[in-house]
Parts: structure tokens; C-alpha cells; sequence
């Protein structure tokens, strides 16, 4: 199964896929947060395949919810009933700034990097997800019965 990943924001908004064997996750695209998006990502998840959401959840530093992550949730419950797949959240905490890290590593222009660091970000919501995830029974590492 495919996830796809998103790191919401009210302008711009990343996505992230991974393989089939959820062991890379990779940036995928940003898209404009002011259009609408509900019907662009419900078409992304059909054509990618996607079997799952994960949409990242920006914690405050000491773990608490704030305005941020109360509007990621309902986002993440709107795409849930839209796309009838599963929706799980991931925090998100410094995955913008290790994307950051990696786009200037890069030697990226910075209008570049701007362009792509919402992607990248999704990407790093998505692998944390990933390394984090229990292997589901028959996946390597996993026991098969």
C-alpha cells in the first residue's frame, strides 16, 4: 500500500508519496492551499493509487496542540470523508527545518527552495511515519504466521 503525505499549510501545501514497500518516502508536489485542494489531492490519491493519508501535525515544541494543529485535524477529518480512505496524523515538529537543511545542502537557489521545501517537508512527515510504522504481518521483518 501507498501512503501519501501532506504538510497543510493556508497557502501552500506539500505532498509526499512513497513506494510500494513504505520504506522511501519521496516529495511529490506543492500545491496553492487557497484553491481547492480537497478535490486536487482526492485526484492525486486516485491516479498515485494511494491506500492511505498521512497528514502532518504541527505539535508545539513541548508536545501540546495549538491553533495550528486543531486546523490540521479538521483538515485531515474533511480529506478522511472526501477520499474514504484512512487518514492518520504524524508529528510534523522540525520537519520543516530538515527540509530546509536538505534543500540548502542541495545548493538550491533560494526561490528554489521555496518552491520545493513544502514537498520536502511532506517527505519528512512521511518517512518519520514510515520508520515509526509496526511492520504489518507478511512485510520483511514482520511475522508471517
Amino acid at each position: 500500500m501507498r501512503y501519501l503525505a501532506i504538510d497543510h499549510g493556508s497557502r501552500r501545501i506539500g505532498l509526499a508519496i512513497c513506494d510500494a514497500g513504505q520504506t522511501i518516502a519521496s516529495p511529490l508536489c506543492v500545491l496553492d492551499g487557497r484553491a481547492d485542494v480537497l478535490a486536487r489531492i482526492a485526484e492525486i490519491a486516485k491516479t498515485e493509487d494511494v491506500g492511505a493519508v498521512v497528514v502532518g501535525l504541527p505539535l508545539n515544541m513541548d508536545g501540546s496542540e495549538g491553533p495550528q494543529a486543531a486546523k490540521a485535524k479538521a483538515f485531515a477529518e474533511r480529506l478522511g470523508q472526501r477520499l474514504g480512505l484512512p487518514v492518520c496524523l504524524q508529528d510534523e515538529r522540525l520537519s520543516s527545518f530538515g527540509a530546509a537543511e536538505k534543500l540548502e545542502a542541495a545548493g538550491l537557489s533560494k526561490a528554489r527552495r521555496r518552491d520545493r521545501l513544502d514537498a520536502v517537508a511532506a517527505a519528512e512527515i512521511l518517512q518519520a511515519f514510515l520508520d515509526e510504522k509496526e511492520p504489518e504481518e507478511g512485510e520483511y521483518g514482520a511475522p508471517s504466521g
